[in-house]
């Protein structure tokens, strides 16, 4: 287990550091705490202390025989701030170092996780914005603000995401260990995610199986290797990751739209959503009946777009496409399949899953191959999705690489 550094800002969402905290310590993590002097107004001492069973001080004159402003931050696996304001983003940028948590942040050579929160207009000023750029170009993860209810009646951009979303990011940084924590840093990744619905009529729909997990999996794996990431993400009933900007949609057309869209700016395209290969002709406006001789009315049926191979005629230099094959075939009739669909849509990588009732849609555990347009083919064996995910994009990175 690690040894976790929890820097908590003086914000009024210094309260959900609470949350994150009991996150850390039940999955068997060593955290401590390392509050500011304006924190310890919205939450005291003593909470911390017993929540993380570990001394609380936000100075440098406590306990000072075993120079905390040197060893915490030497010590440390990770450090994650949260809330971060916008005035310790500025010190943490500018290397200021005037109570605990900022020498801590000068001293630590672990990966750092911010997690802002503060008003839309402190988030968006010039000033918060080229200091979150200068930490993001050290190396520091910057979890891109939520959008929702602020202090007061005020709403917008700026607050400060799910505990629980925040911690999935640091468990995908402490996963990775000693690789580069923040290997996307000043990419773009676009990532696609659930499965569409094609309406037969006002309380009807064709549609899939999937349930969004993988690609919620890729989109917190690539926050927590520093990339900006667009989450188009259709009939997902899961939380939204941290750090990403959601684009909902629901039908196919609706998914290619939005999906060609933010892939113009993007660096990597991962296609994990299961869009409807076929939608009805014609769309009834009133609830479709049986006929008088219980008869079953024929749909007809059209073929929907292809989304993928659509971005792989679109893709421009440099850009990493990832396909995605889902068989419910085995052997090698799957493995042709998904060569043909990875040279049919251009696509860089394609990742094949062998789907059906019982496996891959709606498990939390996944198993694929990956083939590559330079003919290479990767195993990835059975393992959680979310470290499936990081497996993919170690394979996406050196692409990113040699095309720059």
């Amino acid at each position: 287990m690690a040894a976790v550094v929890l820097g908590v800002g003086g914000g009024i969402a210094a309260y959900k550091a609470c949350e994150l905290l009991r996150l850390f310590t039940e999955s068997g993590h060593t955290v401590r705490v390392v509050p500011t002097a304006s924190a310890l107004r919205f939450v005291g001492a003593p909470t911390w202390a017993a929540l993380s069973g570990q001394p609380v001080a936000d100075d440098v004159w406590s306990q000072v025989h075993e120079v905390p402003h040197v060893r915490i931050g030497q010590s440390a696996d990770l450090v994650i701030v949260a809330p971060a304001t916008a005035d310790l983003l500025a010190k943490a940028a500018h290397g200021l170092a005037d109570d605990l948590l900022t020498n801590t942040l000068l001293t630590a050579r672990c990966p750092v996780v911010f997690a802002p929160a503060m008003h839309t207009e402190m988030w968006e000023h010039a000033a918060t914005t080229a200091n979150v750029a200068t930490l993001r170009a050290r190396g520091a993860i910057v979890v891109e603000p939520a959008v929702g209810r602020l202090t007061g009646a005020d709403s917008g951009k700026g607050r400060l995401p799910d505990p629980a979303e925040i911690f999935a990011v640091a468990r995908r940084v402490l996963a990775r260990g000693g690789l580069p924590a923040a290997d996307l840093t000043g990419r773009h990744v676009v990532v696609t995610a659930g499965g569409t619905r094609e309406p037969l009529d006002p309380v009807r729909f064709l549609g899939n199986r999937s349930s969004g997990k993988q690609g919620y999996a890729f989109a917190r794996a690539a926050v927590a290797r520093g990339a900006r990431v667009t989450l188009v993400s259709a009939n997902v009933a899961l939380p939204d990751p941290a750090g990403v900007d959601i684009v909902r949609v629901g039908s196919t057309e609706d998914l290619r739209k939005a999906t060609v869209e933010a892939a113009a700016s993007a660096d990597v395209v991962v296609m994990a959503a299961a869009p409807a290969d076929f939608r009805p002709a014609a769309y009834s406006s009133s609830k479709i009946k049986k006929a008088d001789d219980g008869a079953a009315p024929v749909i007809e049926l059209v073929t929907n777009p292809d989304i993928a191979a659509e971005l792989g005629e679109r893709k421009p230099p440099g850009q990493v496409l990832v396909a995605f094959a889902a068989e419910t075939a085995d052997g090698d009739d799957a493995v042709e399949n998904a060569r043909a669909k990875l040279a049919r849509k251009r696509a860089d990588l394609i990742v094949l899953n062998r789907v059906g009732v019982d496996r891959v849609f709606g498990a939390d555990a996944n198993t694929a191959v990956v083939f590559g347009a330079d003919g290479s083919r990767t195993e990835l064996a059975e393992r959680p999705k979310d470290e499936l995910a990081d497996a993919v994009l170690d394979l996406v990175v050196p692409h990113l690489t040699t095309m720059s």
